[in-house]
């Protein structure tokens, strides 16, 4: 068996919710697994033994962004992005995809590669699937994504159909250009817009080059959550069972919930982070924006019954303070505790499915934010 492998450990009775275990290199990782997003070698605020005390077993990092500073030649000679980061536990690096995608007219994309200009000082650069699977393999990943264009939203029918083969071309190219043997594991992106028939094309060309694991791509780009939940019920049933399913770059405690329903195993978002900096916080109960007036003098925790370390020892007219005078410690600690509540949102449903009574725990997920 070879390093990197998937075990399915359960299925849920009344929904496609599994719990599983990914073997690799580096460690085991339990799915369904949140990922935090350390783009550029480092999650915003946290030292990564603080991550290690709130339970994160996997980190993202990114292609594009390493590749141009400080470069993933430099990042190599030091030893890879693990030694680099001080972070001995599994990392999944994206392709550079979406970055590209969003950088609008600065890129143009070409059967070749996308030729972009950076956003750090307007250089010109050419990246290309062959160049992303290097640039990876260099900074030590140990889950690597195929490169692919993330189709926005929304888009013509036309435009889906020649991306989305563009991207299966582009996929092919990955799996061809792959020089490391050393157990890394290799996951390709299914796209296809809002297009159900084209995201089952697009699907069957990945499982047919065959890859480690598969991810859904293309998702919580501006579309409703109806849709985005349509397309996981249309992919996530075509990709094999004993692989790992990737829902990339969502989202919400809501989208994890139903992305779980619906099969997926893996998760990454900016959203506990990225909030955590501007003042949004993430409870049982719904969010709570700690610059409100209401908050000044108010002497609770952010959520009673949660049992961060911030929780423990903080109160909201505290952390209101923090943030409104722009300090520091008001990003670690917000974003250490809607990372706490992301990652015991996952284990808590890894335990429901494992125990049989997911369906009411995500009953009782959604009967919180009503009651309160």
């Amino acid at each position: 068996m070879s390093a990197f492998h998937f075990t399915l450990l359960h299925s849920d009775e009344h929904s496609q919710a599994r719990r599983g275990r990914l073997h690799t290199r580096r460690g085991t990782i339990e799915t369904p697994v949140f990922m935090p997003v350390g783009t550029l070698g480092t999650v915003k605020g946290m030292l990564p033994e603080t991550l290690k005390e709130e339970g994160a077993e996997i980190l993202l990092g990114n292609t594009y962004h390493l590749y141009l500073r400080p470069g993933h030649e430099v990042v190599a000679r030091l030893g890879g992005l693990h030694r680099f980061m001080n972070w001995d536990r599994p990392i999944l690096t994206d392709s550079g995809g979406f970055q590209v995608f969003s950088l609008g007219k600065l890129r143009k994309i070409s059967e070749q590669g996308v030729r972009f200009q950076s956003h750090i000082d307007g250089s010109s650069h050419m990246l290309t699937p062959e160049l992303s699977i290097a640039v990876q393999e260099a900074l030590g990943a140990d889950i690597i994504m195929a490169f692919d264009e993330c189709i926005p939203y929304p888009a013509s029918r036309e435009y889906v159909a020649e991306s989305t083969a563009l991207s299966g071309r582009w996929a092919r190219r990955c799996k061809e250009a792959r020089r490391s043997l050393d157990g890394a594991a290799l996951f390709g992106i299914v796209q296809g817009g809002m297009y159900a028939d084209l995201r089952a094309r697009s699907a069957a060309e990945l499982m047919e080059i065959d890859f480690d694991g598969y991810a859904v791509g293309g998702l919580s780009v501006g579309e409703e959550a109806a849709a985005m939940y349509e397309m996981m019920e249309v992919c996530l049933p075509l990709l094999p069972a004993g692989q790992p399913r990737y829902i990339m770059g969502v989202g919400t405690p809501e989208n994890l919930i139903e992305g779980i329903a619906r099969g997926a195993d893996m998760f990454d978002c900016v959203m506990p982070t990225r909030n955590g900096r501007n003042g949004v916080l993430f409870t049982r109960f719904g969010k709570v924006v700690i610059k409100q007036a209401r908050y000044a003098e108010d002497p609770l925790p952010i959520d009673p019954d949660c049992e961060c370390y911030v929780c423990r020892h903080y109160c909201r007219a505290y952390l209101r303070h923090l943030y409104l005078n722009n300090e520091i410690l008001a990003a670690m600690l917000n974003t250490r505790h809607n990372l706490h509540y992301y990652l015991n949102l996952m284990a808590d449903a890894r335990q429901a499915i494992a125990e049989g009574c997911f369906r009411e725990f995500r009953r009782d997920f959604y009967r919180h934010r009503e009651a309160d």
